[in-house]
């Protein structure tokens, strides 16, 4: 600290030097508080979405503004239908009474198993027979869960009498050569597996209260012949989906069995289809104990089309071989979204609101022909881009380096050419959403090595 009496003896030289040199200190100090806000708000946002992933819901619901209108609408609703109850009451009784609810007939097609309810006596207490004069039809829906039946295939031996030939009919064609399970039995197994989560040791279980318990070992042998059997299948459409130029990649991490650790590890679902806009629907799910980029580049080879994906380093390597990278508007707004859920950002609202005039504009344009929708993607989407994209770079300048709307910010600027390529083509979606989506559809899994292919989105090992 300097006294006044050390001031006074100060010439005006040395008083610039020491206002300059306070001044420094000021420019110092007020850089490490604008640090220290920075960090104080990103880790404030990084507890949050670390909150609300670890007990709030997952999907995204009404704040607290939109909750409020929504109650105010409901109690309008209810001053609205007790009038009309009210004035319904005035009416005649006739019509007061409301229609019954039909119910719908039951399919056809089921098989219709009859039984009869008849009296134990048709002779009346008169001793008079009685006649049937009608009768009275109801039914009832029943599921029989479980229920083991055998195919017994009977090949007739036919031999000629005179040149002693002998004649048979061939063996018919089976999945698993001199097996016990029908191909029915077989794609309850892998249903049951991969599309219903249940492990092989619960279908044992459950094939035993059926009568006959399968052991878990032999479910497991089924599931790895059949893998093989599928693969030409795998391979057929692998080489159908890679003639399209635009297709999803996307990565899901799954908890994988380790044989002898006694423990899991994580290991990842590599999910490919083409794009959104293309004549074909499937899926082709690759699994792999890693999530290193050589995966992706060992499954689609020398394809070198339009690929819609996240910011993962792992496809960087195929842009650079002339693979055209097509950005995720979802993930972009899922950096806003989760700061807007955190802070009340108004740089992050405003940033949801503009990109949900461009979701807007693709849900009118879903159902169009191509062309159609390139026009409106050009004349009513592309300005809304570029408005979006100044405004971005805008803010950037004015927010603080490393705070967490800087990063939102630098994701979607940094990718903005990816993001944005759909304006300019009818074939490629706005988003990655079609290949999360994906693992809803029929698709056809690799070989099950050791079983350990994981079902799509799905959460712990399947190896049983």
């Amino acid at each position: 600290m300097i006294d006044t009496t050390q001031l006074q003896d100060m010439d005006a030289a040395q008083l610039r030097a020491l206002a300059m040199e306070l001044m420094s200190e000021v420019r110092a100090r007020d850089s490490e508080l604008r640090f220290k806000d920075a960090r104080i708000a990103q880790l404030t946002h990084e507890m949050a979405v670390l909150k609300r992933w670890k007990f709030a819901a997952r999907s995204e619901k009404l704040g607290a503004e939109q909750q409020s209108l929504l109650d105010e609408a409901i109690d309008a609703d209810l001053v609205a239908i007790e009038q009309e109850i009210e004035q319904l009451a005035a009416q005649s009784k006739a019509d007061a009474i409301p229609n019954k609810p039909r119910r719908m007939p039951l399919p056809a097609n089921l098989p219709r198993i009859e039984v009869r309810h008849e009296p134990e006596s048709t002779t009346c207490g008169c001793g008079c027979q009685l006649r049937r004069i009608g009768e009275d039809v109801s039914e009832k829906l029943d599921y029989t869960p479980g229920v083991f039946t055998v195919e017994r295939h009977v090949r007739g031996k036919w031999v000629c009498a005179r040149c002693e030939t002998l004649i048979q009919a061939p063996v018919p064609a089976q999945v698993i050569d001199k097996g016990i399970p029908t191909a029915g039995l077989l794609a309850q197994v892998l249903v049951a597996k991969y599309g219903d989560h249940l492990p092989l040791y619960r279908q044992e279980g459950i094939f035993g209260r059926a009568g006959l318990a399968i052991p878990r070992s032999t479910l497991a042998q089924w599931v790895g012949m059949c893998g093989v059997q599928l693969q030409p299948l795998v391979d057929a459409l692998k080489e159908q989906m890679l003639r399209h130029r635009v297709m999803h990649a996307d990565e899901t991490p799954v908890a994988m069995l380790s044989p002898g650790k006694g423990k899991t590890q994580r290991a990842y679902l590599w999910t490919y289809c083409p794009g959104a806009f293309e004549d074909l629907k499937a899926v082709v799910y690759d699994f792999a104990d890693s999530r290193a980029g050589e995966h992706a580049r060992d499954f689609l080879r020398d394809w070198r089309g339009q690929l819609v994906c996240d910011d993962f380093t792992g496809y960087k390597a195929l842009f650079a071989q002339g693979v055209t990278e097509l950005g995720c508007m979802a993930h972009a707004r899922r950096k806003f979204y989760d700061l807007h859920t955190a802070s009340k950002s108004e740089i992050a609202r405003d940033a949801l609101q503009y990109i949900g005039q461009l979701y807007e504009i693709e849900r009118e344009v879903q159902q169009l022909a191509p062309n159609e929708r390139l026009d409106i993607r050009q004349q009513r989407a592309r300005p809304i881009a570029e408005a979006l994209h100044a405004w971005m770079t805008q803010q950037r300048v004015r927010v603080s380096e490393g705070s967490a709307i800087a990063k939102a910010l630098d994701y979607s600027l940094r990718r903005w050419v990816a993001l944005t390529r759909y304006l300019d083509d009818p074939q490629v979606p706005i988003d990655n959403n079609w290949c999360h989506a994906a693992s809803g559809m029929t698709g056809i899994m690799p070989t099950p090595r050791l079983c350990r292919v994981m079902h799509p989105r799905g959460g712990g090992s399947v190896l049983s």
